[in-house]
């Protein structure tokens, strides 16, 4: 009988590790860690545009309020890992490119993927989030286009197209003045929302700001400076990936200690480092700790750059540890990023509709910004959670898919997918 179940237990092992294993890279020089860290945070993603999606009287920032319960400030906050992290990713791997391109390729390289990447944004995403080109109406017939992370990326890689010839030490030392010190500019360029009437292009630097360019309403919702800042740093750091697997996880754990210890230190001297400054309630330690964690995503404070990538680094370190079927699924999703993030943006829009129609709505009540949902709409957030569910298996298949490809062809597009 023992017997018997070994052996049912060691068939039961291989055939989840067949159905998961992704296949062996023909580019040796990719890095499971990486790729890891990105298939985690790109899942965590999902989580948050269910949430502003499906859930029922949703708020778009949850942790802005102490008194919002646990649960859904938690299911807000493990969602501000993602843009960081994929932003300081997406530095770390063209600083490991590095070694195989020349100053001169890289530079090509990175200005062309960062021109793709916004084109993407304005064209792509932006539809998916009206689920059309056409104007909407409660943007007084404007055309959304939203520059969020994927503008975040595209720009920045076109800065660094420029500012890698400096050297990694030189964008090192830029994009870390950036994250220390650009909370010095908050009394000058202010982290609320204006439009074009009152402040000049530039302030998108530092400011979310709404421009309205003919029939668009344009939202910069990623204000760039900071992210900037980030990507730099994460060329400047690839060189602490490099080591053998033993030396880069000691690296990268006194690295993500390091960044959360400083968090908390600078957080509990409530001077500088976000705007926002964290109180304490006698009547309440959950609240006290609500609002020592709610920290300023727009744009990115030092401190909230202190409490993502810490954490972050800390995963990446321990990541080639996990059981081999949920790490292989997580490479998967990790080596397909894009084509995750542009699929799951229809799919979540298309479940508002047919989730609309389901509870009595007409679908074209949909066909706007979440924000503009109709009220009365959506599901609690248990029922977000099973949605997110849902999305994430379902978009399983396409990443293993594209990552599959990725791994045994080697073509150039390939790298701007």
């Amino acid at each position: 009988m023992g017997s018997d179940g070994s052996v049912t237990a060691s068939l039961l092992t291989n055939v989840i590790t067949a159905k998961t294993s992704p296949q062996p890279d023909r580019r040796g020089y990719r890095m499971s860690c990486i790729d890891i860290l990105r298939g985690v945070v790109i899942v965590l993603m999902a989580l948050d545009h269910v949430r502003d999606s499906v859930m029922l009287g949703s708020m778009q920032d949850p942790t802005a309020d102490p008194r919002t319960g646990f649960a859904l400030f938690f299911t807000r906050w493990v969602t501000h890992f993602c843009a960081p992290t994929f932003v300081f990713l997406a530095g770390t791997s063209a600083g490991l490119m590095t070694h195989r391109k020349t100053p001169s390729e890289l530079a090509k390289f990175l200005l062309v993927r960062g021109l793709w990447l916004i084109f993407l944004e304005v064209f792509v995403v932006s539809t998916a989030a009206s689920f059309g080109p056409g104007g909407i109406a409660e943007l007084g017939g404007h055309t959304y286009v939203g520059l969020q992370v994927i503008w975040a990326i595209g720009a920045s890689m076109v800065a660094l197209a420029g500012a890698q010839f400096l050297g990694p030490r030189a964008c090192l030392v830029i994009g870390l003045a950036v994250v220390f010190g650009h909370n010095l500019l908050d009394g000058v360029w202010p982290a609320g929302s204006s439009t074009a009437a009152t402040a000049s292009l530039w302030a998108v630097l530092h400011s979310r700001q709404v421009y309205e360019v003919g029939p668009f309403s344009v939202y910069f919702s990623y204000p760039l400076l900071p992210w900037i800042g980030i990507l730099f740093v994460g060329y400047g750091s690839a060189r602490q990936f490099q080591a053998p697997p033993q030396a880069r996880g000691r690296r990268l754990i006194r690295l993500g200690t390091a960044l959360v210890l400083a968090f908390v230190v600078i957080r509990m001297i409530n001077v500088y480092g976000d705007p926002h400054r964290w109180h304490a309630f006698p009547e309440s330690l959950g609240a006290s700790v609500m609002s020592f964690l709610a920290v300023t995503k727009y744009p990115p404070s030092l401190l909230y750059t202190l409490m993502t990538l810490g954490p972050a680094l800390l995963v990446c370190a321990c990541a080639e540890r996990l059981w081999a079927p949920v790490r292989d699924v997580l490479v998967s999703f990790g080596r397909a990023p894009l084509a995750f993030y542009v699929a799951h943006l229809y799919l979540i829009h298309a479940i508002a509709i047919v989730l609309g129609i389901a509870q009595g709505f007409a679908a074209d009540q949909f066909l706007t910004h979440y924000r503009y949902f109709p009220k009365g709409y959506g599901v609690s957030l248990g029922g977000v959670y099973l949605i997110w569910t849902a999305v994430v298996v379902s978009l399983y298949p396409l990443c293993r898919w594209v990552s599959s490809v990725k791994a045994r062809r080697a073509d150039w597009w390939l790298s701007y997918v």
